[in-house]
């Protein structure tokens, strides 16, 4: 058993398995993330978040798989009776593109669904999540990363009901990072590949429901404190928007590419890796605090609520 403050983590993604009453709790795991030869991902498991089985491979590249690095950001979703993974894959001449992955237990191992990537493949991509709208669309929410188009931006296109490859007529860009008035332009001192450049991040897009039916928008950028978290807000209802975004972040410093999920016992959690240091990155939870349509934080401690 390993405790939470002792796992090393990106990304983190909690799926809460009912039938188990389990959390199972994914990420980058990979230690060669950033610039090295990569091997899959690992998972976790806990009954309490607090202490965690583990870890236990979910993925690792099958002969002939197309990436070998940046094997970023899984997250997993039930899905037409599947457990799907998206996660964001690079290899040299390719660019970086999100990747579905399809087991039949969230124990793993996933494998990938088809030979196509689900982005454009001209373009340099990251962080695909699934959103499932009111008419049962598959719908692939991504991040045209900042690397290629200087202001980063977030996408969305419809999938196939397999989730086999995308739409792609039905690319669209929903915002770009300028749009929100607290990002700011960030340089990058992490990899051989992003050292010096500078540019204004899309990245971490997660959608959750308020408890008024209003269709948001977790997302990630660098502000005046460093890392943070971002809140948007569709003003139709509809992934297509158009978005409007808070004025400060949510989060604003060291922390980031979050998503949400309930416990068994209610309460709605907010996960995010924090702070953003390579090597000291450990998954921190927070209440989501919902107040007439309004968030806030509020540091989550398991010991208060066993």
């Amino acid at each position: 058993m390993m405790k939470r403050e002792d796992i090393q983590i990106r990304d983190p993604f909690i799926f809460r398995d009912d039938r188990s009453k389990t959390y199972y709790l994914y990420g980058t795991t990979d230690p060669n993330c950033w610039d090295g030869i990569c091997t899959g991902f690992d998972g976790y498991r806990s009954k309490d978040l607090k202490t965690f089985e583990g870890p236990f491979p979910v993925f690792r590249a099958p002969a002939g798989f197309w990436a070998n690095r940046n094997f970023w950001a899984p997250e997993v979703h039930f899905y037409n009776g599947k457990y799907y993974m998206l996660a964001s894959f690079k290899a040299s001449g390719f660019c970086r593109a999100t990747q579905a992955l399809v087991s039949d237990t969230l124990d793993g191992p996933f494998s990938p669904t088809g030979e196509s990537v689900l982005t454009p493949s001209e373009w340099e991509c990251l962080d695909g999540t699934l959103y499932v709208d009111k008419q049962k669309t598959p719908w692939l929410i991504f991040s045209h990363e900042w690397i290629q188009c200087h202001v980063g931006e977030v996408c969305a296109m419809q999938l196939e009901n397999d989730l086999s490859c995308a739409k792609v007529e039905t690319l669209q860009i929903l915002f770009r990072a300028t749009d929100a008035p607290w990002v700011t332009c960030h340089t990058f001192a992490i990899s051989n590949e992003n050292n010096g450049k500078s540019g204004f991040v899309t990245d971490g897009p997660f959608l959750f429901h308020g408890n008024n039916g209003e269709l948001l928008m977790l997302w990630s950028s660098f502000g005046q404190e460093g890392y943070a978290i971002g809140l948007a807000r569709s003003k139709s209802g509809e992934i297509t928007g158009p978005w409007e975004h808070e004025e400060q972040p949510l989060f604003k410093k060291d922390g980031g590419h979050a998503m949400i999920f309930k416990t068994f016992e209610g309460s709605r959690l907010l996960t995010m890796h924090m702070p953003n240091i390579v090597s000291a990155e450990r998954p921190q939870f927070f209440e989501l605090i919902e107040t007439n349509g309004r968030f806030s934080l509020k540091r989550w401690d398991s010991n208060e609520n066993n």
